[in-house]
């Protein structure tokens, strides 16, 4: 197996008697797109600081190619922290934003303007070079702020919740740009994030943190059709939870239900009670008598035009057995 690029061995923060972070262990590799997923308060910006150098671990390490940086100052650190506001300065040019870490090491003028119209080409800005931030739109904004922070070649890219100002619509497409970006220049980013699409989209792998422990690590589809729990269940997508007993829940992700199937390993009959169109599909809210709570269906936009449902219908339901899972209040049950 190839090194890992980045291993945190043990990493704990304190602040006063609050454990921001509790002995997280974990590899991250070279050229990988990782995702800290996790709520408020979970510990993954803590993490994330500790990383970047603006705060220093009480316990553990911080590995960079082998090498322990935990006590390295920020500007020691091949490590780059690009923060949500983007901070660009308000009366340079594009040009001059990009190139101001380059300006400040004092690099060669031949080297800077090559490096920059490097970048420019990679952020595909280069018509809008002498132009100034507030002439340019959010996304733009953002790839100016990304170019500024790759532009010093990093080893490692940190992102804190780099989407989180822009609308709807332009963080959707800012997600794939992020990932068109990553891949060309080649670096490990490593995204802070409290928006499980987000990182469902972008991520090689996410790590989902709480109370600032690791709970479960691996690729979008792992975490996302194999939680560990039923909170990292609850907490990745959409999920129907039907109370089996003894503390045990059996859980069933709303596309995996089918209406109206001809076979399945379980039948229910229910009532439409509520309907919700999301354009590609509708989400169907079905009292049964499973659960006093409806179950959420998610039917696909063809589906429904050819076979309607409205609120008060009754609608026979369907799932099989390997698509569900039984959670206890800590751990998955096989």
């Amino acid at each position: 197996m190839k090194a890992p690029l980045l291993s945190l061995r043990g990493l704990s923060k304190r602040f006063g008697r609050v454990a921001a972070v509790c002995d997280v262990t974990l590899d991250i590799a070279g050229n990988e797109f990782f995702a800290l997923l996790g709520a408020s308060g979970s510990g993954k910006t803590t993490l994330l600081r500790m990383l970047a150098g603006f705060e220093m671990p009480d316990a553990g390490q911080i590995l960079l190619d082998g090498q322990d940086i935990a006590s390295l100052a920020p500007n020691r650190r091949p490590v780059n922290l690009m923060f949500q506001s983007y901070a660009l300065f308000p009366h340079m040019s594009v040009r001059t934003n990009i190139a101001y870490g380059l300006e400040m090491e004092r690099r060669p003028r031949a080297e800077i303007a090559e490096r920059v119209a490097e970048m420019l080409a990679v952020i595909q800005l280069d018509g809008l070079a002498d132009g100034r931030p507030d002439q340019l739109s959010g996304g733009q904004r953002q790839r100016v702020a990304l170019a500024r922070a790759l532009i010093k070649r990093p080893r490692v890219l940190l992102l804190d919740e780099p989407l989180g100002a822009l609308d709807k619509k332009l963080r959707t497409a800012m997600q794939l740009e992020l990932k068109r970006l990553q891949h060309e220049v080649g670096i490990t980013f490593i995204v802070v994030t409290h928006d499980q699409d987000e990182a469902l989209v972008m991520a090689d792998r996410i790590a989902i943190m709480k109370e600032g422990r690791l709970l479960q690590c691996g690729t979008p589809h792992e975490v996302y059709e194999h939680p560990v729990d039923r909170f990292a269940a609850d907490f990745i997508g959409v999920m129907n939870f039907i109370e089996a007993g003894r503390g045990r829940s059996l859980a069933i992700r709303p596309e995996r239900i089918r209406l109206f199937p001809e076979t399945a390993d379980t039948i229910t009959e229910g009532r439409v009670i509520a309907r919700a169109y999301h354009g590609l599909d509708l989400q169907l809210h079905v009292q049964t008598a499973l659960s006093p709570r409806p179950l959420r269906v998610r039917v696909t936009s063809d589906a429904a035009d050819r076979r309607p449902v409205a609120e008060g219908d009754s609608v026979t339901l369907g799932w099989n057995l390997a698509d569900t899972r039984m959670f206890t209040d800590q751990e998955e049950t096989p």
